[in-house]
């Protein structure tokens, strides 16, 4: 009898993380996250909103595979992460966009390392760099560009490695409110179009409602997630000129922000010093 390989019911699975972690110049052990367990569907975009310290990116990194947590289980793909892996790829906040290649370039230095066939790196680098509005820029250095043009290069990088999963670290947070909003729209075509699977962390509760299919607001140090709220708006139907005036998405984003601050409220300030 042939046996068939069964697909894992979620793309990623989080069940009971806590991580502790040694502070570097005052030597305390600090609790960064507690039975943090989290379900994601492939396609889905999932928002991390929270106070500062609260273990957001803590959890990040353990997906990414940069940390393994104290305790609890990870799996992509239903396998466990045991590691960094091309089958998640990574935005950070600060630029990870090569100064000495043009756009292009950067965007394809993942493919080279990977050895794809140029016709192939050729096809996706294109592609991205059209969904990016990096079209005329090709041959453009990195100081030749806005930081908001520098960053659709580092977001267009990431996809063209094509990873079964992109983490976010506040990737927008250094840009200009204008460009922002631009960059946030673009992010949000690119994610329908690819149907990647997202996870993302921002300080902005309307960044957060915006992009997101649920907003996950966590608690703070040590981080657990205090509640899950769904954004029923398609994504295909969000735009920043309309998001405003519609009442349902103005109400998640107030109760949102409610819970966000309501914890940030309640937390110790010595626990949210980064």
């Amino acid at each position: 009898m042939s046996s068939q390989t069964q697909q894992p019911a979620y793309k990623l699975e989080l069940r009971d993380v806590s991580h502790w972690f040694v502070h570097e110049q005052t030597g305390e052990r600090v609790h960064a996250l507690s039975d943090v367990s989290l379900l994601i569907e492939e396609g889905e975009f999932v928002t991390l909103v929270g106070p500062s310290g609260c273990g957001k990116t803590t959890l990040l990194n353990a997906i990414a595979g940069f940390i393994k947590p104290s305790q609890g289980t990870l799996l992509c793909e239903g396998l466990p992460i045991t590691g960094p892996g091309r089958d998640r790829g990574v935005v950070f906040q600060d630029l990870a966009i090569l100064p000495w290649r043009t756009v292009k370039r950067n965007i394809a230095h993942g493919l080279e390392i990977a050895k794809v066939p140029k016709d192939e790196q050729e096809r996706r680098v294109g592609g991205l760099i059209e969904l990016m509005g990096l079209v005329g820029f090709e041959n453009s250095h990195p100081h030749e560009l806005s930081g908001g043009m520098k960053q659709r290069v580092a977001v267009a990088r990431t996809w063209a490695a094509d990873p079964d999963v992109i983490l976010m670290d506040e990737p927008f947070a250094a840009v200009d409110a204008m460009t922002r909003l631009t960059l946030q729209e673009e992010l949000s075509r690119l994610c329908v179009s690819t149907g990647k699977t997202v996870v993302f962390i921002t300080h902005s509760v309307e960044e957060a409602v915006f992009l997101g299919d649920r907003v996950i607001a966590m608690s703070p140090r040590p981080g657990r997630i205090k509640e899950e709220v769904a954004v029923p708006v398609s994504r295909r139907e969000r735009e920043w000129s309309t998001f405003n005036a519609d009442p349902e998405l103005r109400a998640i984003v107030d109760e949102v922000l409610g819970l966000v601050r309501g914890v940030a409220d309640r937390a110790d300030p010595s626990q949210l010093a980064s």
